[in-house]
């Protein structure tokens, strides 16, 4: 019986000031954009790589003076960057994507969970006395939910390299433009005025997204969000714009603390006809402390012609699980078997696991392919998941007769 489980932002004019996040994206975060180093385990910003730069809270009008003295006294260029924002001012953001070119940074999307704020908000005034300090700070890296919105954008853009993982975002809108008006000028005036300092701008930012090498399409998109609103640019979008142009996209291995808890993954892969993506999950479930559960769930291939199978592999002679038909849950297929102790080791020692899909065509032919997937978080992950596992056997109860799958990104 397959396992099945719920899955998976006169004119006196003082200023005209452009802002791209609403107030609703400001909640949560820091008033002004906030940067410091941060520390966490092996392998927690990829592999080989334990420490980052954090950027998170609004970018506000003095935040490209604080990021150029911060990067100025970093040395180390290598160490990716993660954002968490919802926004803030556009030009200061303008500056900023300008000086991560420079560095030929590295960007990612991810939010940066400080080990001392904890008991906190990671924005309450005790956890900000803490970032704001010197020296690396014991964190953790969490990409679900993670968001790079509205200018933050902007930001994200300038660096050479950039990196969404499936389950966070990037959000874009149009910006707005507030003025500031001493005196009771003509609405003639005023509105001519806007008219121009919204053509100024959308130039601005044509202008930018080109020097960036993004294409053009990003632009012309932004322009027909409204500010209120936001649109979360899907993979193909990220892909097509230029943004992130891996054709495979994966999130760590990551404790989920729920009810019932379980350790999770989350892929994309681009399928061949160059423009779609497909959507994987695999979830880690604990039966007792000798037994594990794996769940895959993917798209369904609506194309594809014959029965799939699949099975994992950790090494090139230890299979894990699978091999058997799939149980279809609204657009996904699912896959579920139990691992035994030998290969849940082989899985935990492994850097990568192999992934086999194979086809059965209606001519009896059998079309295979392969992909690896990382193991980065696994361990960790795992472990923390067997602390809560009953000594012995345990049934499952009976799960509804009407489960779901989602595997999206968390917004």
């Amino acid at each position: 019986m397959i396992f099945r489980f719920l899955l998976i932002a006169a004119l006196l004019l003082i200023h005209g000031e452009l802002r791209a996040e609403t107030s609703a994206e400001k909640a949560g975060f820091s008033p002004k954009l906030m940067v410091y180093l941060a520390k966490g385990p092996a392998n927690s910003c990829g592999p080989g790589c334990d420490r980052w730069i954090a950027v998170e809270g609004e970018v506000d009008e003095g935040a490209a003076d604080r990021i150029r003295r911060f990067l100025a006294a970093v040395k180390d260029t290598q160490r990716p960057i993660y954002f968490h924002s919802p926004g803030g001012a556009v030009r200061p953001s303008f500056a900023i994507g300008r000086l991560l070119r420079s560095r030929n940074a590295t960007a990612r999307v991810g939010r940066t969970i400080v080990t001392a704020c904890t008991a906190g908000t990671q924005i309450d005034a005790a956890c900000l006395k803490i970032k704001n300090g010197s020296g690396e700070i014991e964190a953790a890296l969490k990409t679900r939910s993670a968001m790079c919105n509205s200018a933050c954008g902007y930001l994200f853009l300038g660096a050479t390299t950039r990196e969404v993982a499936p389950d966070a975002a990037v959000a874009v809108h149009n910006s707005k433009l507030t003025l500031i008006i001493h005196g009771h000028p003509p609405a003639q005036v005023v509105a001519g005025f806007r008219e121009r300092g919204v053509a100024r701008a959308d130039r601005e930012r044509a202008a930018f997204v080109a020097a960036m090498g993004i294409k053009g399409e990003l632009n012309d998109l932004i322009k027909t969000v409204k500010f209120e609103s936001l649109h979360v640019l899907t993979r193909p979008e990220l892909y097509r714009f230029g943004i992130d142009t891996r054709p495979f996209s994966e999130t760590a291995w990551t404790l989920e603390a729920v009810a019932r808890p379980f350790v999770r993954k989350v892929a994309l892969a681009r399928q061949d006809d160059g423009t779609s993506f497909r959507m994987m999950e695999w979830r880690l479930f604990c039966e007792n402390k000798d037994r594990a559960r794996l769940m895959f769930a993917r798209e369904f291939d609506q194309g594809a012609a014959g029965t799939s199978s699949v099975i994992m592999m950790a090494g090139t002679e230890k299979s894990v699980a699978f091999g058997k038909s799939p149980a279809r849950v609204g657009k996904y297929e699912v896959w579920s078997d139990t691992v035994a102790p030998d290969a849940m080791k082989a899985m935990l020692a492994a850097p990568k696991l192999q992934m086999g899909d194979g086809t059965s065509t209606a001519d009896g032919r059998t079309r295979l392919s392969t992909f690896d997937i990382d193991t980065i978080g696994l361990e960790p992950a795992w472990t923390q998941l067997l602390a809560s596992c009953p000594a012995a056997p345990v049934y499952a109860k009976p799960m509804s007769p009407t489960p779901s799958v989602s595997a999206a990104p968390a917004q």
